[in-house]
């Protein structure tokens, strides 16, 4: 499948990213070799694999925190050499700074008005009555709901997402995909997200991406409507179970 094959939000917000040719070695070891991937402008792309496929590596690629062994890595055409201005990532740890407010942690940048941008990014993420909290007396979604805030309030283009709800309950993890899927709909800015969770990549995606030894394994179209509520649908199901099959 081409990346043209995918559902694509109507919108400018993001911007596309691709990798051509790229391949990535640690030493002897190679961790993506030949690797192609297109992601189109706007799409919520996840990427499924086992521990040690390469998921972690694409993501610091795409990212611009490593740079590849070979080929090419481009977001919006233009080759990536460095952490891409409108590129923002989430991590699974929310990584706040325990000695400033919520608030602080959200305008961390402290860039032009930044604590009115704030205000209404936390209002965004359902927090706008934490702003002068500390991070310690937050819930650990509270904390990643923060974590998430800080990542849009610059108004990113790509979000990138490292397992960022694997060590939330199930009902805070259902939360947390629901405040995502909004923002992204309202937004339009290009994600991707690595994730071991099947259901997860199902439940939030256009596409998934299964990698698996560095090179992908399936690479499928996820069609279903918006808002995503009913994951025991049986094309959602049958989803998850191709996807399984792949990793």
């Amino acid at each position: 499948m081409s990346a043209a094959d995918f559902y694509v939000p109507e919108s400018e917000a993001g911007l596309p990213i691709s990798l051509s040719r790229v391949g990535k070695t640690f030493g002897k070891l190679s961790v993506l070799g030949n690797f192609n991937l297109d992601v189109p402008a706007g799409q919520f792309l996840a990427v499924v694999g086992r521990s040690g496929g390469g998921k972690s590596t694409l993501m610091r690629l795409i990212a611009g925190l490593d740079t590849p062994s070979s080929g090419r890595v481009a977001i919006g055409g233009r080759t990536v050499e460095r952490l891409h201005p409108s590129v923002r990532l989430l991590f699974q740890e929310a990584r706040l700074v325990p000695w400033q407010r919520v608030g602080e942690n959200v305008g961390i940048a402290r860039g032009p008005d930044w604590q009115e941008k704030a205000r209404r990014t936390l209002a965004d993420v359902g927090l706008e009555d934490r702003e002068n909290d500390w991070p310690s007396v937050l819930s650990g979604g509270q904390r990643q709901r923060v974590a998430l805030a800080r990542a849009l309030v610059s108004e990113p283009q790509i979000l990138l997402l490292d397992e960022p709800f694997g060590a939330l309950d199930a009902l805070t993890r259902i939360e947390m995909h629901r405040l995502l899927e909004r923002i992204w709909t309202d937004r339009g800015f290009t994600t991707v997200l690595i994730t071991h969770d099947v259901a997860e990549a199902v439940a939030l995606a256009d596409r998934v991406v299964v990698l698996s030894g560095g090179a992908i394994s399936l690479d499928i179209a996820v069609d279903l409507d918006r808002p995503r509520r009913e994951l025991a649908d049986p094309r959602a199901v049958d989803l998850q179970r191709q996807i399984l099959e792949a990793v």
